[in-house]
């Protein structure tokens, strides 16, 4: 649908959405109203737009760019497009003074969002109120809205009528999955091992340049995985000084085990753009998948990470995913406003 008129008739889509993939984004391809006249054309970069699949919406937002071409015997136009939220990512994040005071992730996203006439829904996680968070001259929307997200230990991504969803992993699932043999046309297993290490040690940075000499040489939090089997030792530093000891131990936890989920990627092919009840494969949902030959025993429930609906006359209809472990998708830990060593936070008033 284009500014409120319907086009059909498309020779060629290729609609993609993921979690971690913001906007959603399309590609159409349809043949010429006006054959003889390509400067008469039916979209308009610019245009608002919504991309359905049968009677279901799975974007909604503008015309990005119209390619008409010509080739023997036929002529045709690419339409390009992206969701509403392509304006939090490609637009500065606006707010009056550039510092927002005694708001939680699902706050400060609905302000910077409201400027482009894009609402913020959550799944009921909204995070802690973070007492000020300042932005910086030429960081986008998205660039402060993933950062107090992270915060709150959500991910945020764009729903089909264009809007934006904080949300954790993995919180719903389909009725039905994928099975080598009724619904699986081609599937690929990616078990990687050079991303994963037998110890992740974290350091700390310290603002105590007259401090003792050697205060950063001594790990203070570590993670292992018991699965790698030789010595692969990680050294990372925790983005915060001194005063954030317990975010440092969720960050090697993390690491570990988003390193772990990521190691196990599947690819998935399959000739429906739903499931057993008629719904669009949807990303951030769960979804069970049995592919023996590939060693994937019954059931394994995935994440889905990334779904590709696509349609061209050679090949017909197809739906290809990309699954991870739910764990894959867990937010880094961060922590916003790092405290110096010498600030106590609660100590009693000097006298």
């Amino acid at each position: 649908m284009l500014d409120g008129s319907n086009v059909s008739g498309w020779e060629r889509i290729r609609v993609t959405r993921g979690i971690e993939r913001l906007p959603s984004e399309f590609e159409i391809e349809m043949t010429d109203l006006f054959p003889g006249d390509l400067e008469s054309i039916s979209a308009i970069p610019g245009q608002k737009c919504q991309v359905a699949l049968g009677g279901d919406v799975v974007i909604t937002g503008y015309v990005d760019r119209v390619i008409p071409g010509v080739a023997p015997e036929r002529h045709y136009i690419r339409v390009i497009g992206r969701g509403k939220c392509e304006d939090l990512v490609d637009c500065s994040a606006v707010w009056p003074g550039g510092q927002i005071s005694g708001s939680n992730a699902l706050q400060i996203a609905q302000k910077l969002a409201k400027s482009y006439g894009i609402e913020v829904t959550s799944d009921g996680n909204e995070g802690l109120s973070i007492p000020q968070i300042n932005l910086m001259i030429g960081e986008s929307a998205f660039e402060v809205i993933e950062r107090v997200s992270r915060y709150a230990g959500l991910l945020a991504y764009d729903l089909p009528d264009g809007n934006l969803r904080l949300a954790r992993a993995g919180v719903d699932a389909h009725t039905s999955g994928f099975v080598y043999g009724e619904n699986v046309e081609e599937a690929e297993f990616e078990w990687a091992a050079d991303l994963r290490y037998s110890q992740i040690d974290v350091y700390l940075l310290t603002m105590q340049t007259m401090g003792d000499a050697g205060v950063n040489l001594v790990p203070v939090a570590t993670a292992t995985d018991a699965t790698v089997d030789r010595f692969r030792n990680l050294y990372m530093v925790s983005e915060q000084v001194q005063a954030g000891r317990n975010i440092a131990q969720e960050r090697a936890n993390w690491e570990a085990a988003r390193r772990a989920g990521r190691s196990q990627a599947v690819r998935v092919l399959t000739d429906s753009w739903r499931d057993g009840s008629g719904t669009l494969w949807t990303p951030n949902t769960l979804v069970p998948v049995t592919i023996p030959p590939l060693k994937i025993p019954d059931e394994t429930f995935m994440l889905i990470s990334e779904v590709t609906y696509s349609l061209d006359e050679e090949g017909g209809t197809h739906a290809s995913l990309l699954l991870m472990p739910p764990e894959a998708f867990t937010p880094e830990p961060t922590i916003l406003q790092p405290l110096s060593p010498d600030v106590v936070r609660g100590a009693p008033d000097a006298p």
